[in-house]
């Protein structure tokens, strides 16, 4: 893809993600310190991708280390076996084939190892076996999710937004019109207690429309949470709702973002 002309404001997007070719990005490097626009779109979808960023990385758990240090201790490395080799004596005498013995406890350790080896991978295999299917189902969705918060960041015309949520915290809103799908986090919530939890709406004059209930909060980061089907006119809402959720709203808004046309 080469960028040419006006095209250039269209890499924004995909220039932040570091998804575009080499030539294009020369190209919009060049176009960038004259370009006011792009440099304001470059520096708002660069802090909206640390935070998604943020916010769904993983820590691995702290008792991983010591598993993996042990399970290396119980596994040795064993020499190499040397079935026989030729010895040469003195002139005249005869090559004499010579054979060492392998250790007397060799196979009875690889036995024994072999046969811890096949009980962990039925066990794993069972356990596997049994929540498979339900792997697959929370991977696949994760992948949709990863794929749609790409395809609204990478968007030529994305736009992120930000409000303050007036119990607490910030908002902050990275949507595309031609992609119709807005990605919401949130940072700083006020906690809620148990029963209550925060739920999204889409609100035009036609109506209020649920659009999810806001995952809890990791390291003090809510989200990142897709909204899908955006329509002309509507405005995003965050209220604080039963933790099941509510068909309609129940209380005043607690965050309002309008959207735009």
């Amino acid at each position: 893809m080469q960028a040419r002309g006006s095209r250039l404001h269209t890499l924004v997007g995909a220039y932040v993600l570091d998804a575009v070719s080499e030539a294009d990005r020369a190209s919009f490097e060049r176009h960038l310190p004259t370009c006011e626009q792009c440099q304001q779109d470059v520096r708002g979808l660069r802090e909206a991708a640390a935070r998604l960023g943020q916010a769904a990385a993983v820590s691995p758990r702290p008792e991983l280390r010591d598993q993996t240090m042990r399970a290396a201790a119980m596994i040795r490395q064993q020499p190499p076996l040397v079935v026989s080799q030729k010895r040469q004596f003195p002139a005249g005498r005869r090559w004499q084939q010579v054979s060492r013995p392998t250790s007397a406890g060799a196979r009875p350790w690889l036995a024994r190892v072999a046969l811890a080896a096949a009980v962990v991978l039925a066990i794993t295999a069972t356990v596997f076996g049994l929540h498979l299917s339900s792997m697959q189902g929370r991977l696949s969705a994760a992948e949709q999710r990863d794929a749609a918060i790409a395809s609204v960041l990478g968007a030529h015309d994305a736009t992120t937004l930000t409000a303050k949520v007036t119990t607490g915290g910030m908002a902050t809103v990275v949507m595309s019109h031609r992609e119709r799908a807005l990605v919401f986090i949130a940072k700083g919530l006020t906690r809620l207690p148990a029963a209550q939890a925060y739920e999204l709406w889409l609100m035009s004059p036609a109506g209020d429309t649920p659009a999810g209930m806001l995952p809890p909060a990791r390291r003090g980061m809510s989200g990142p949470m897709v909204v899908n089907r955006l329509g002309s006119g509507e405005q995003l809402a965050m209220t604080v709702e039963p933790a099941s959720g509510a068909r309609q709203p129940t209380s005043v808004p607690v965050v309002l973002v309008t959207l735009g046309s």
